[in-house]
C-alpha cells in the first residue's frame, strides 16, 4: 500500500494509491497536530509512505516518537529518473525542468513539522505516476526500482542518525585539542603549540611575516627560499630534503584539527553529549552522500575520535567494508580471475599472488590507476600487466574512460548516470576540431577530454560502491530494528556515523553479538541484491569498541 502525503493549509491529506499513482483507498484528512498519531497508527499496515522530500516530513516524526518502515522520497526518484540513460526516453526525463528539480527549501514550519509553503507547489501524486510511467519504460527497471528504494532507505537512514546522534564526550574533546595544541586561545588568536611550530617554519626559511594559512604566500616565500616546489600540498612537502619539511607538515596538520575540529566546531556541533551529522544523500553526482553546515560529518580524523565514547552499558560497532571499490569492480565485470582474488580477505595481495604485479603496494597502485585514471608514472608502467591478468575488469573502466571524453554518460550498476560535460567543454572540443584550430586549442581539448574520461573511468565504480553501501545500511536498519524489538530507536541498537564505506551503531551490551551478525548479513544482502550469486566476497572488518579510537 502506498499512502502519498500533501500539505493543504493547516491538514494533512493522505491518499492511498495503487503502484501507478491511481486512487486506491479512503483518503484521509488530519490536521497537523495530530498527524504523528495517525502516521503511527496506520504504520501497523506497513505502508510504503509517498512524500515530496524526507527531510521536510520525517524529521518532526521522529521528534514526535514515530518511526516509519519505508518510505518512496519523490524528490530524490525524480533527480535519478530524469538523468538516467535508462529513462532517457520518459516523458519525466524529456520534460520541463520543474520544482522537482529544485533542492528542498531548508525553511521549516513555525511548528517544525513541515514546510508547507515548498511542500503545497507541488503534487506527490502527479509526481508519483510520471515517475511510475518512467519506471514502466525503461530499459533496466529492476535495478532502477532497487536503486530508488535504497535511496529513499538512505533517506530515513539520515534522518535518524541526526536525530539520534554520535556519542561525543566534550570534556575528552577538549583535553585532546589541550595536548595538541595548547591551552584554549582568545578569539582572533592561535593556539600556543600551533604558533610555535609556524614561527619554526617561518625561521627555517627565513619568512617572518609570511601567512603560512595562504597558500599563495607561502608557496612564493618557500620559492623564495631556493625551494623548487609547485605546490604546498602534502605530498610535495614531504619530497623537500630541507629542515622546514617536518615543522610544515607538523603545523599543515595542527592548523587542520584548529579550523576543522577546534574549539569553535566543539561549540557549535557537540550538544547535550552528541554529535547530530547532517547528511544530504546523494549529495554527490556519484550518489555518495554529502554533508552540510559546518559539522564536517563525512571527515572526523583520527586526532578526535577518542572524543566519541559509548554510553555506559553501550558499545560501538565500528564496521568497515575492506577495499571495496576493487570489489565491485571485480563484481560488475564479470572478470573470472579479479573475482577469484575478492574472495581473498586482502584482494590486494590476491593481486600479487596472481603474477600481475610483484608487491602489494604496486597492486594498491595499480588499481587505484585504473580506477581513478592516474594511469602515468609508477600506475601507467603498472597498467598493461594489470590489463592482462584481468581483460574484462579493466575493459570496463578504460570503457567507461572513453565514454567520457566523447562527452558521453556512463551508468551505474542499478542505473545513475553521469551528468555531460558543459558548453565550455564542447565548444572547446569542437573548436580544436575546426580547421582553423591551433595547437594550444587541440591541447587543451585533450586535457579537458582526458580530465572527464577520468571522471566517468571512476564514476562507475564509485557510482556502484555508493549503491551497495546504501543496500547495506537500508538492510541493517530493519536489523537493527528487529533487534531492539518495540524499544524507541534511542533505547535500541541504531545507527550513529556513515563514512562512504564504514558504518557506527551503538548499542546496549547485551546485543552487541546481534549487531555485529545483523551487519554481515546486512553485507551479503547488499551483495545478493546487487550482484546476485557473484563470487566475488565482501569482507568486513568489525570491531565492538567502547571509543572509535580503538577501531583498527
Amino acid at each position: 500500500m502506498h499512502l502519498v502525503l500533501r500539505a493543504e493549509g493547516d491538514d494533512v491529506v493522505i491518499t492511498p494509491v495503487g503502484r501507478d499513482g491511481s486512487a486506491d483507498g479512503e483518503v484521509i484528512e488530519v490536521p497537523r497536530e495530530a498527524f504523528p498519531a495517525e502516521v503511527a497508527r496506520l504504520e501497523s499496515q506497513r505502508p510504503r509512505w509517498v512524500w515530496d522530500d524526507t527531510t521536510t516530513w520525517y524529521p518532526a516524526l521522529i521528534a514526535a516518537g514515530v518511526r516509519v518502515e519505508r518510505c518512496v522520497d519523490l524528490r530524490l526518484s525524480h533527480a535519478i529518473l530524469r538523468n538516467s540513460e535508462l529513462t532517457a526516453a520518459s516523458e519525466l526525463a524529456r520534460g520541463d525542468l520543474t520544482g522537482w528539480d529544485q533542492p528542498v527549501s531548508e525553511i521549516q514550519a513555525d511548528d517544525g513539522l513541515f514546510s508547507l509553503e515548498e511542500a503545497e507547489l507541488l503534487d506527490p501524486i502527479a509526481e508519483f505516476a510520471l515517475q511510475h510511467q518512467a519506471l514502466e519504460s525503461a530499459t533496466e527497471p529492476a535495478r532502477l526500482r532497487l536503486l530508488l528504494a535504497a535511496e529513499s532507505a538512505g533517506a530515513l537512514v539520515a534522518v535518524e542518525m541526526q536525530h539520534a546522534g554520535l556519542p561525543w564526550v566534550a570534556e575528552v574533546h577538549e583535553r585532546l585539542l589541550e595536548e595538541a595544541l595548547g591551552p584554549r586561545p582568545v578569539a582572533g588568536e592561535q593556539p600556543a603549540k600551533l604558533a610555535a611550530v609556524g614561527q619554526r617554519v617561518r625561521d627555517a626559511i627565513d619568512a617572518p611575516r609570511v601567512n603560512l594559512d595562504s597558500q599563495h604566500e607561502l608557496l612564493k616565500a618557500l620559492q623564495h627560499a631556493g625551494l623548487q616546489v609547485e605546490s604546498t600540498r602534502q605530498w610535495d612537502i614531504m619530497e623537500l630534503k630541507h629542515p622546514v619539511a617536518a615543522p610544515l607538515l607538523e603545523y599543515k596538520k595542527l592548523s587542520r584539527l584548529f579550523s576543522a575540529n577546534g574549539w569553535h566546531w566543539l561549540d557549535q556541533n557537540v550538544c547535550d553529549g552528541r554529535f547530530h551529522p547532517d547528511y544530504v544523500v546523494g549529495g554527490v553526482v556519484t550518489g555518495r552522500w554529502a554533508s552540510k553546515g559546518g559539522g564536517g560529518a563525512l571527515q572526523l580524523p583520527k586526532q578526535v575520535r577518542q572524543a566519541v565514547v559509548a554510553d555506559a552499558g553501550w558499545r560501538l560497532v565500528v564496521a568497515d567494508a575492506s577495499q571495496l571499490e576493487p570489489r565491485i569492480l571485480a563484481a560488475m565485470s564479470g572478470d573470472a580471475k579479479m573475482a577469484k582474488a575478492g574472495q581473498a580477505i586482502d584482494m590486494y595481495q590476491a593481486i600479487v599472488d596472481s603474477g600481475a604485479v610483484a608487491t602489494r603496494d604496486q597492486a594498491k597502485v595499480a588499481m587505484l590507476g585504473a580506477m581513478y585514471g592516474a594511469t602515468t608514472g609508477e600506475s601507467g608502467r603498472l597498467m598493461p600487466g594489470l590489463t592482462r591478468a584481468y581483460p574484462q575488469a579493466i575493459g570496463l573502466v578504460e570503457s567507461a574512460a572513453r565514454a567520457g571524453e566523447r562527452g558521453e554518460s556512463v551508468t551505474t550498476w542499478l542505473g545513475r548516470s553521469s551528468p555531460k560535460p558543459g558548453a565550455e567543454w564542447r565548444e572547446a572540443q569542437s573548436r580544436a576540431s575546426s580547421e582553423d584550430a591551433t595547437e594550444s586549442d587541440v591541447r587543451r581539448a585533450r586535457g579537458d577530454a582526458r580530465s572527464w574520461g577520468r571522471f566517468t573511468r571512476n564514476f562507475v565504480v564509485q557510482g556502484t560502491a555508493a549503491e551497495w553501501a546504501m543496500a547495506w545500511m537500508a538492510s541493517l536498519r530493519l536489523k537493527l530494528w528487529a533487534i531492539g524489538g518495540s524499544a524507541w530507536l534511542t533505547d535500541a541498537p541504531h545507527l550513529v556515523f556513515f563514512l562512504h564505506d564504514e558504518i557506527v551503531v551503538h548499542t546496549p551490551e547485551e546485543h552487541t553479538e546481534a549487531v555485529v551478525n545483523a551487519i554481515r548479513d546486512s553485507a551479503a544482502d547488499a551483495s545478493r541484491l546487487l550482484f546476485g550469486s557473484t563470487p566475488v566476497d565482501f569482507p568486513l572488518a568489525i570491531a565492538p569498541v567502547t571509543t572509535y579510537a580503538d577501531a583498527k
